[in-house]
């Protein structure tokens, strides 16, 4: 392998450290007693917004996310080659102590702040990065924490979708167990042809929805702004990510290599994978999994395996967030910490 390979796989790994220390902040035991005491239902959110590039976007959104100090910033990650950025954050929720039902939870105006953000700062036209997507908030999931209940996540993400498509007039498609039929977002993604690229044959440029939706989306309006594109949101079980380099520019193959390693394609069960190219001479295939089903080494020795077939070597995968044994604990120490 190349130098200047192994610099720029260390280039990506760099960036989600970097900002785990920045969140980083020493616990409080009391504090953390006390809180733990107050609330046993928790949510975390991922916030995917399509930009990585643009300095002023990303800090007005990083001051949109540490807007309420009940809100907690786990961790972010930022792609320049893709030209996108996640935002993981955890909040508690309350729920009404006749009917059980979710009342409130802090983390729900944080979202629609940071989603504002997004909107007066990038425009879509404007973007193009190496992963697709088609809005410039292109995704935001709920997942229950703690004692919180899969019927928790799915209220909280219909009302912020709602939110979104009434206030923000942008549609949104729901999916897992915020839609009524618990459509997949990859379905969706599919209806709407979100996985073909638009330029150069790899990359996404600009607006790729039509101005009139050939779908009626869950929220707002059927009409698309350019500007802003479409959202997804949903509610589902935790998911990791968790990409493997491969040592490719040929994406038709490792695109194949992706289909065997994925649930969808007779793989591994419940893995969603999508192979990307990022950079000159690598092509990532991109992973979602859920840890109480797959593992991120089984993700890895089915890859490599593959992989050998076709003569190709492959990177130590990596993950781009923190993984779900370490969530409830990262959020006591930071929230226990303002």
């Amino acid at each position: 392998m190349e130098p200047d390979h192994r610099n720029k796989i260390a280039h990506r790994k760099a960036i989600l450290v970097t900002s785990l220390q920045v969140l980083y902040c020493p616990p409080a035991p009391k504090a953390k007693t006390n809180l733990s005491g107050m609330h046993s239902k928790f949510i975390g959110c991922k916030l995917y917004i399509s930009e990585s590039r643009n300095t002023m976007a990303i800090d007005t959104i990083d001051r949109a996310a540490r807007s309420n100090p009940q809100v907690a910033v786990i961790s972010k990650f930022e792609d320049c080659l893709y030209n996108r950025v996640r935002y993981t954050l955890v909040s508690y929720i309350i729920n009404d102590s006749s009917t059980g039902e979710v009342i409130y939870s802090p983390i729900m105006k944080v979202l629609l702040t940071m989603m504002e953000a997004a909107f007066s700062t990038i425009n879509l036209e404007l973007h193009s990065g190496a992963h697709p997507r088609m809005g410039v908030n292109d995704d935001l999931s709920f997942h229950p924490l703690g004692q919180a209940t899969m019927e928790d996540a799915a209220w909280l993400a219909k009302q912020v979708a709602s939110d979104i498509g009434n206030d923000l007039q942008v549609p949104v498609f729901l999916y897992g167990a915020a839609h009524p039929t618990g459509k997949s977002v990859s379905a969706i993604r599919r209806e709407l042809g979100y996985y073909r690229p638009n330029y150069k044959g790899n990359q996404w440029a600009g607006c790729m929805l039509p101005d009139i939706l050939p779908m009626k989306p869950d929220e707002g309006p059927t009409h698309v702004s350019h500007e802003r594109g479409a959202t997804t949101v949903g509610a589902t079980p935790w998911i990791e990510n968790y990409n493997v380099p491969v040592l490719s520019k040929d994406v038709a193959t490792v695109r194949r290599i992706t289909r065997r390693v994925s649930g969808r394609g007779g793989g591994l069960p419940t893995v969603q994978a999508l192979a990307l190219f990022h950079g000159d001479d690598c092509t990532e295939i991109a992973c979602l999994l859920d840890p109480d089903h797959v593992s991120a080494n089984q993700v890895q020795t089915v890859v490599e395996q593959i992989a050998a077939e076709q003569g190709l070597e492959v990177e130590k995968g990596y993950f781009t967030d923190i993984t779900k044994d370490r969530i409830i604990d990262k959020y006591f120490k930071i929230a226990c910490a303002d």
